[in-house]
């Protein structure tokens, strides 16, 4: 685990002048064709809206939000670390042993803000949450470098998507842990996932996947192809910095779905890309109202999806 200096810092947020989509595709395009073909940026365009307002998509309205513990500016995380699986360390919160989720983290890795938020889902929804060390051995990409302004920081993030990083192998990686502790006597599982964790998510949310619902916050690489091929209930939540085009075309896809009333999705359009894990700036009240906000939503849309 890492040391408590490291988990209780607070975390830069990027300013409104450098959404993340200016930086995160241009540097990213170069290692596309290295990505196992894998088609990354095809309808996601650098120029993000910033008039959008909130759209929200409210289904099960019989169901009260679910009522989630306090939001903590200063937190320790209440699990543990355990070698699961292919995984060497798995953040692991709650105890029970037949309702799981597992989390998919962001670029920058384990945080106390994505790691409470796992918490809040493990004592909300009585069920176990797995967050596995997705890039281990190497480990996450460092927050202080972005957004990387040399030439150098750029190549380095580019060979992060395309190493340890590479969407393909991350989703392999997913669907591996999620069948083994199905294995491990799990019999239902969900699975959430953060900006680079989101395009992971959805992605393992096609045919034959071991998961029963889905969710993604603020994530990266939105494409209605991915949509497409979703087969269980799933819930998207974003922010201003994400492409508004890709979110209405998805959020119509999803309508058309068999489990469309299962689904849920919201435009936190006052809210800035990664507001919800390692970029989230809980001493300021507007982050943390929203960030308690989509982790009620998330509570209420799993508890709703779950068969």
């Amino acid at each position: 685990m890492r040391s408590s200096s490291i988990l209780h810092r607070r975390p830069r947020v990027l300013n409104n002048g450098h959404p993340i989509f200016k930086t995160f595709y241009p540097i990213l395009r170069p290692a596309l064709p290295r990505i196992n073909g894998m088609v990354m940026t095809s309808h996601v365009s650098p120029q993000i809206s910033r008039t959008a307002t909130t759209m929200t998509t409210v289904h099960n309205t019989n169901e009260a939000c679910c009522s989630i513990p306090p939001v903590q500016s200063d937190y320790t995380p209440k699990g543990n670390f355990k070698s699961i699986g292919q995984f060497q360390r798995v953040y692991v919160t709650g105890t029970n042993t037949k309702k799981a989720l597992v989390c998919v983290y962001d670029i920058f890795g384990f945080f106390p803000q994505t790691q409470q938020g796992a918490d809040i889902l493990a004592s909300t929804l009585d069920v176990t949450v797995y967050m596995p060390d997705f890039f281990e051995p190497d480990g996450p990409f460092p927050l202080e470098k972005y957004p990387p302004t040399t030439e150098e920081a750029k190549k380095e993030l580019q060979d992060f998507f395309g190493g340890i990083a590479s969407p393909p192998a991350t989703v392999e990686k997913l669907l591996g842990f999620g069948k083994t502790i199905r294995e491990q006597g799990v019999e239902t599982l969900g699975a959430y996932g953060f900006c680079w964790g989101g395009k992971v998510t959805i992605v393992a949310s096609a045919e034959g996947t071991p998961f029963d619902a889905t969710a993604i916050v603020h994530p990266a690489m939105l494409s209605p192809s991915d949509a497409e091929k979703i087969t269980i209930p799933f819930a998207m939540y974003i922010s201003k910095d994400e492409p508004i085009e890709e979110y209405e075309k998805i959020v119509k896809i999803l309508e058309g779905k068999p489990f469309a009333a299962k689904n849920d999705s919201k435009n936190y359009s006052n809210m800035f890309h990664g507001w919800a894990a390692a970029r989230g700036d809980l001493t300021k009240e507007d982050n943390k109202k929203e960030y308690e906000d989509v982790y009620s939503r998330l509570a209420t849309f799993f508890k709703n999806a779950f068969p």
